[in-house]
């Protein structure tokens, strides 16, 4: 990787830093039509997808008994490792979970309710590798919020993973369907003979499922559209260069299309990450996935002139992951309020919060991190207001009320405040 500096970044290569998306639209009318063929043809829609896009000659589409079978027959330490992953996520989602409240404000009883909706839709990507750690951080929270009905849909195959079907078992997943792509998405959406409606769908995928899930939102809910991976580094003089550069390789390792990069104000560490980047990169199994990231235009390790640009650019990009590695990394991070999850210190890589310290790696990526959050509790959690005034509350508040309704020329509505003055 070539080093490249912050200062000198031309209009074009800073459109594709800052400018990321998630590919939709190339593939958005496709997918209308697989989605309206999943909405008029049920399973028949997902089995032919199944056999043009996977290969795959689906029997059933429900495999819920498969998971509970994976999780015996899968090796101990896989087991004991899944079971360790989702203690610690279930413990982080378990300190989301709001309270109601209620308070008076002068006479008026005001306050918000929470409630879980009735059914969510996780999708757990398959493809060019498995995720059993998706289908734990779109699972749990659901289930932690109290939703009564979590479904989760993942591409099939001749032999569904059994670690990823494992894992939706311990998580808590009340049915599991082997479909993938746009049409589970579709189906989550809308139903089949097989699959079951839900109220939400939620979960990382490929531009197919982003896609699919932009054409669905409106009829359900989404939690937002991902694209590929993201992580940024933000590193001082005190990092170690060789753990910077096994963050951006790992992330690299997802997807040829992820945006790996580092930012730093000090000279000798960006040559020193770059080196050792392609020293790792050449390490590794996935060496071809890596270094189609690493050449990914959004992608370097770039030299700030100062600590305050390599903050300002690091604000701008709005990372999914960002990686804060620096003497005063605090500070920095007070100063940088754009970013999915924040990994601070020599010792919290991103691996870290993708499978076990508890945080959720469902995120925001393409810089809508400056506007929302990850996945959370929150997600599967609508609020009401509440609220109970007395008659003195009322009365204290009824010319405020007439007058504004009767300048928005409502007059029914200052009737209604008058008509309980009269009583």
């Amino acid at each position: 990787m070539n080093v490249r500096s912050v200062a000198d970044l031309g209009p074009d290569e800073r459109s594709a830093l800052f400018d990321r998306d998630a590919g939709v639209d190339a593939v958005r009318d496709d997918v209308r039509d697989i989605v309206g063929q999943v909405r008029e043809e049920g399973d028949v829609a997902l089995r032919r997808f199944a056999s043009e896009f996977d290969g795959v000659e689906v029997g059933n589409v429900d495999i819920t008994d498969a998971a509970e079978r994976a999780y015996e027959e899968i090796d101990d330490d896989v087991r004991e490792a899944i079971e360790t992953a989702a203690a610690n996520i279930r413990a982080f989602h378990e300190r989301q979970v709001p309270e109601d409240w209620r308070a008076d404000f002068d006479g008026r009883e005001l306050g918000r309710r929470f409630r879980p909706l009735d059914s969510a839709g996780v999708y757990a990507p398959g493809g060019t590798a498995a995720y059993p750690s998706s289908a734990l951080m779109g699972v749990i929270p659901a289930k932690v919020a109290g939703v009564d009905h979590v479904a989760v849909a993942t591409p099939p195959a001749d032999e569904v993973n059994p670690v990823t079907l494992a894992a939706i078992h311990v998580a808590g997943a009340d049915a599991v369907y082997q479909v993938g792509g746009a049409q589970a998405i579709a189906a989550l959406a809308y139903g089949t003979e097989t699959v079951t409606a839900t109220d939400i769908v939620v979960g990382p995928g490929n531009r197919w499922v982003t896609a699919a899930k932009a054409e669905v939102r409106g009829d359900v809910a989404i939690d937002f559209l991902a694209g590929p991976s993201e992580i940024m580094v933000v590193a001082d003089e005190t990092a170690n260069p060789e753990f910077v550069a096994s963050d951006l390789v790992a992330q690299a390792e997802h997807d040829e299309n992820a945006s790996v990069v580092a930012v730093t104000d000090d000279e000798g560490l960006a040559e020193a990450v770059a080196e050792s980047v392609e020293e790792q990169a050449a390490e590794r199994e996935r060496e071809s996935v890596i270094d189609g990231a690493l050449a990914n235009d959004a992608s370097g390790v770039f030299l700030a002139r100062s600590m305050s640009e390599a903050v300002l650019f690091a604000e701008e990009y709005a990372a999914e992951h960002l990686s804060i590695q620096a003497d005063d990394d605090e500070a920095l991070l007070d100063r940088i309020p754009s970013a999915g999850s924040v990994f601070l210190g020599p010792y919290s890589p991103v691996a870290a919060g993708d499978y076990a310290a508890g945080t959720n790696h469902v995120l925001p990526t393409g810089g809508s991190a400056r506007v929302t959050g990850g996945l959370s509790v929150d997600t599967f959690v609508r609020s009401t207001t509440v609220q109970r005034l007395s008659e003195d509350a009322l009365s204290d508040l009824s010319e405020t009320i007439t007058t504004l309704a009767e300048a928005e020329g409502l007059e029914a509505h200052a009737e209604s405040v008058r008509k309980r003055r009269q009583d």
